[in-house]
C-alpha cells in the first residue's frame, strides 16, 4: 500500500491542508444533518482523511463510527472502523454487509478513505472487492471486501435521503469516532475514484497526498465540503451549497493544525494500553495505582535539529513524573516539586516548556515561561523525543504544536507551524514544533 503522510513526509506538498477537526469519543462529539430533500441515493462518493486515536486492540468490541443514517428504519446505512477494519452495513433491496481484509492500526499517520457507491452498475460480484456498486479505497488502493453481498441493482441507500438524521462521527448506538478528520467531501450523483481528491507526490511517488479538488468536482444538490477552517463553525460547508452540519460537543479547541499535509506528534496508544488516552491522544491520564506507566510520542526518530513542546499539568496529586531525552535526565517531579534545579512548587495549570537541542546536546526546561533547568552542553541524547511516565492519578495535556487547550498568547515556530503558550525561541535560537514538515527539513 502506498505510504501516506506519516512520520516520513515531505516539506512541500503543493496543496496545504491547514486544519482538521479533533473528535473525542468520550465527549460524544458528532456532526449531524437532516436533508430537506433527497439527493441521488444510488450514486455518490464520500471522501475524507482521518487519523485514528483509539487502540481498537486494547478496547474490546470498540467501533469508531464514521457515517450513519436511518438507524431503526428501512433502509439504513452505517460505515465504521470496526476492530481495525473498515466495515459497511446497509439495507439496499436486501441486507448487505462486509468489511475490508486489510487492518488499519496506525495511529501516527493519516489515511485517505474513499467510499464510492453506484448501485446502477450491472457488476454484482464482490470477489476481491471488485464490485462497481460499492468500492472502498484506502490511500488510492481498492480494498478487498468479504462477509456480505452487494446492494441490489438500482437500490436506494439510506445515505443522502430524508428519512432520519445523518450522523458523522457518531451512531445511535453510542459509538463515537476518536481521532482527527480532514478534507471531508460528499459528491451527490457521481461515483469518483480517489484521484479526484488526491495524487502521488512528484518527488516522492510512494506518498499519497491531498490535492485541491474543490473547483474540479461537481458536488451535486446535497454535496458538501468541510475544511474545518472556521473554529467557531466546524460544520460549515465550503462547497457553495450551504449544506452546513450541526456540531454537538465540539468546541473551538477541537480545530487542530494536525493535517494530512503536516502531521503533528501525538502520544502513541499502541505503546502502553494501561494509560487512558483522550483528546486526540494528547491527554494522558494514569490511574494505575502506584505503578509507573510510560507513554511515547508518535514522532521519535529525531537525531538532529532543535525541538520544542509543552506539557500542561492537569493533576498534581503527590505523584511522580519523568521526562526523558534518551540518556539525558530532564526533570523529576516528586511530591509536587521540580528537581534537579532545587524545589519549585508545581500547580495545576502550570505549563512546562521543553527545549531539546540536538545540535549542542543540551536540554532546557521552562515553567510558565521562566527557566528552571538547563543541562550543560554535550549531553548524550538518543533518538527518543518524548517519553513520559507517571504515578497515581497523574494527568498531562501534551502540546506538540496542536494544543487541546486554549492558548492565550499564541506562538508559532520560525516556520510558522505550531501554537504554543510560550515562545519556542531560546536565547535568540529557534526551536521547532514536532511535525512532519519540520522533520523533513531538520530531522
Amino acid at each position: 500500500m502506498p505510504l501516506i503522510l506519516g512520520t516520513n513526509s515531505i516539506k512541500d506538498t503543493g496543496y496545504d491542508v491547514d486544519n482538521s477537526c479533533r473528535f473525542n469519543g468520550a465527549d460524544s462529539a458528532e456532526l449531524t444533518k437532516t436533508f430537506g430533500s433527497a439527493g441521488n441515493q444510488k450514486t455518490w462518493t464520500f471522501s475524507c482523511w482521518l487519523k485514528r486515536s483509539t487502540d481498537q486492540i486494547a478496547v474490546a468490541d470498540h467501533v469508531d463510527s464514521i457515517l450513519e443514517a436511518g438507524y431503526g428504519s428501512t433502509p439504513w446505512f452505517v460505515f465504521t472502523l470496526n476492530q481495525d477494519t473498515l466495515a459497511v452495513a446497509a439495507t439496499a433491496g436486501s441486507s448487505v454487509g462486509w468489511k475490508t481484509a486489510a487492518l488499519f492500526r496506525d495511529n501516527s499517520a493519516w489515511y485517505h478513505i474513499v467510499l464510492a457507491v453506484d448501485t446502477t452498475s450491472s457488476t454484482s460480484s464482490i470477489s476481491n472487492g471488485s464490485t462497481d456498486r460499492f468500492r472502498i479505497f484506502v490511500n488510492n488502493v481498492q480494498q478487498t471486501l468479504s462477509g456480505g453481498s452487494v446492494p441490489s441493482q438500482n437500490a436506494d441507500l439510506q445515505w443522502n435521503g430524508t428519512a432520519g438524521q445523518h450522523m458523522f462521527g457518531a451512531s445511535y448506538a453510542g459509538q463515537f469516532f476518536d481521532g482527527y478528520v480532514s478534507e471531508v467531501a460528499f459528491i451527490d450523483g457521481s461515483a469518483l475514484n480517489p484521484s479526484s481528491f488526491g495524487e502521488y507526490d512528484s518527488d516522492s511517488p510512494t506518498i499519497w497526498k491531498p490535492k485541491d479538488f474543490k473547483d474540479d468536482v461537481t458536488f451535486g444538490t446535497n454535496g458538501y465540503y468541510l475544511d474545518f477552517a472556521d473554529s467557531g463553525d466546524l460544520g460549515d460547508d465550503e462547497s457553495g451549497n450551504g449544506n452546513d452540519w450541526t456540531e454537538a460537543n465540539l468546541a473551538a479547541t477541537d480545530q487542530s493544525s494536525d493535517s494530512p499535509t503536516n502531521n503533528f506528534a501525538t502520544l502513541n496508544p499502541l505503546f502502553n494500553s494501561a494509560i487512558t488516552y483522550s483528546e486526540g491522544n494528547l491527554h494522558y491520564k494514569n490511574t494505575h495505582g502506584s505503578n509507573s506507566e510510560q507513554a511515547n510520542a508518535t514522532i521519535q526518530q529525531v537525531s538532529n535539529g532543535r525541538w520544542y513542546w509543552e506539557i500542561k499539568m492537569a493533576s498534581t496529586n503527590n505523584d511522580s513524573a519523568y521526562e526523558y531525552f534518551g540518556n539525558g535526565y530532564a526533570y523529576v517531579k516528586s511530591n509536587d516539586d521540580i528537581h534537579p534545579s532545587g524545589t519549585t512548587t508545581v500547580s495545576n495549570g502550570d505549563i512546562f516548556g521543553f527545549y531539546l537541542n540536538y545540535e549542542d546536546g543540551q536540554i532546557t526546561i521552562h515553567r510558565n515561561g521562566s527557566q528552571i533547568y538547563q543541562s550543560s552542553t554535550g549531553v548524550s541524547l538518543s533518538t527518543n523525543t518524548a517519553l513520559v511516565a507517571g504515578f497515581d492519578n497523574t494527568e498531562y495535556q501534551l502540546n506538540f504544536g496542536n494544543p487541546i487547550h486554549s492558548i492565550s498568547s499564541g506562538n508559532a515556530d520560525a516556520n510558522g507551524y505550531g501554537n504554543f503558550e510560550y515562545s519556542p525561541v531560546l536565547s535568540s535560537v529557534n526551536f521547532y514544533s514536532l511535525c512532519t514538515k519540520n522533520l523533513a527539513e531538520f530531522g
